[in-house]
């Protein structure tokens, strides 16, 4: 597949890209059987005003070896990418032109399962690289919000769309997936990204424990 032929996406007066159905119906349901059946997904607790609560969906990450990254209160190494994935990251970088170098993947297994308003905006996340959000599965609504006036705009992304967020969306707008009760079927989101070094964050002594693991190919 070639490159994206952003002239027929929409949005194009703001700094993301909206896609279509960029990947075939019979790509998508090979890719979402690989992901869910191959990878060890985790759901990680993060520590709100003392409390222990679960993450509202499903989630791991993958990266180039040892390239560490700091999510959900828990330092994540990267661990080299399944030879298996390989294509679709392929895929992306040349679609997006982007060196993508590491993806955060998330599991929305039903419509109760969430993302509060956030940006990715980390100062491991490389600012003058765009972001890429694949997604696969149920369609869902994903939103965004500008920072200072406000402005809303939703999207309902569905099954194969590829949403890209040009050098610039995460330090001017929010993003979140809310819930939507009437939603019975899984998604999976995969977020591809351009990660830097962190400062002061040693990848060989990044927790092992909160990377995600492969299972066997049958």
């Amino acid at each position: 597949m070639g490159k994206v032929r952003w002239i027929h996406c929409r949005m194009m007066t703001r700094p993301w890209h909206w896609h279509d159905s960029w990947l075939p119906e019979p790509d998508c349901r090979h890719w979402q059987t690989l992901l869910s059946e191959r990878l060890l997904w985790q759901q990680p607790v993060v520590r709100v005003y003392g409390r222990e609560h679960p993450v509202p969906r499903l989630t791991l990450y993958l990266a180039d070896q040892g390239l560490a990254y700091r999510y959900s209160g828990v330092v994540h190494r990267g661990d080299g990418w399944p030879d298996w994935f390989r294509p679709l990251l392929e895929r992306v970088r040349e679609a997006a032109n982007t060196p993508f170098n590491g993806c955060l993947l998330n599991l929305y297994r039903h419509g109760n399962d969430r993302m509060g308003w956030h940006a990715d905006d980390e100062p491991e996340i490389a600012a003058d690289q765009a972001i890429a959000s694949l997604s696969l599965g149920a369609s869902r609504t994903f939103q965004f919000r500008h920072r200072q006036t406000r402005e809303r705009h939703d999207l309902e992304l569905g099954d194969g769309d590829l949403l890209v967020m040009a050098p610039g969306c995460q330090q001017a707008w929010l993003h979140a997936v809310p819930v939507r009760k009437k939603v019975t079927k899984a998604r999976i989101n995969l977020t591809f990204r351009v990660f830097l070094p962190p400062a002061g964050l040693n990848p060989a002594t990044a927790t092992p424990s909160a990377r995600p693991t492969t299972r066997a190919a049958r």
